[in-house]
């Protein structure tokens, strides 16, 4: 692939394809604490670009160092959103329907933040291959078009569940649960038999 329209354009769509965990993710997120400060939802969005750009970097590297131990770890990859997306996503729901939801809503721990950026970004790992045929820099621009693609649903996805958050008050935590464990069966059925 040499530099064109067509390369960014390909690395733009790319983006938005793997972004749409992300922001489904994001939209729970806002659903669940719909008070959240811009700059929250900038750490929150910024932490999704981050990882959808240094999986596909490191499915890339992978091609061309150790493809081998890669192909035997891809299998596993439905299964490990699914039990990161589904532990978090019960908890949600878990919280709504016994009504822990507190006046002020808890903000999303770094931890749960770091399985959530996980849970998403890991099918982006196979871009790798994807993108094999690039030179390291191509790679790298390619990874950065998809980190800035999903920067920018990421905020519309938290924007979107904040205003709905707002209006479903304390049934949200339900709703972004249900979100969650769905995006992760999602992720579990297309990986494993699609």
């Amino acid at each position: 692939m040499e530099w064109s329209f067509v390369f960014f354009l390909n690395s733009a769509l790319l983006g938005v394809g793997l972004a749409m965990d992300a922001f489904s993710v994001s939209l729970a997120n806002g659903l669940h604490d719909p008070y959240m400060s811009r700059r929250r939802g900038a750490i929150i969005a910024g932490t999704f670009g981050v990882f959808q750009a240094v999986m596909p970097m490191a499915g890339w590297l992978c091609v061309h160092t150790i493809v081998e131990l890669f192909s035997a770890f891809e299998k596993f990859i439905p299964w490990i959103a699914l039990a990161l997306l589904g532990y978090i996503g019960g908890k949600m729901l878990l919280e709504g329907i016994k009504g822990e939801e507190a006046e002020e809503t808890a903000e999303l721990s770094a931890g749960a933040l770091f399985m959530q950026g996980v849970a998403t970004s890991i099918d982006a790992l196979s871009v790798g291959f994807t993108i094999s045929e690039y030179g390291w820099l191509m790679a790298l621009v390619c990874s950065l078009i998809v980190a800035a693609v999903t920067f920018f649903l990421c905020e519309a996805g938290l924007s979107l569940g904040k205003k709905f958050g707002t209006e479903l008050s304390g049934k949200a935590s339900i709703l972004g649960g249900v979100i969650l464990i769905g995006i992760g069966l999602e992720i579990f059925i297309s990986g494993v038999f699609g």
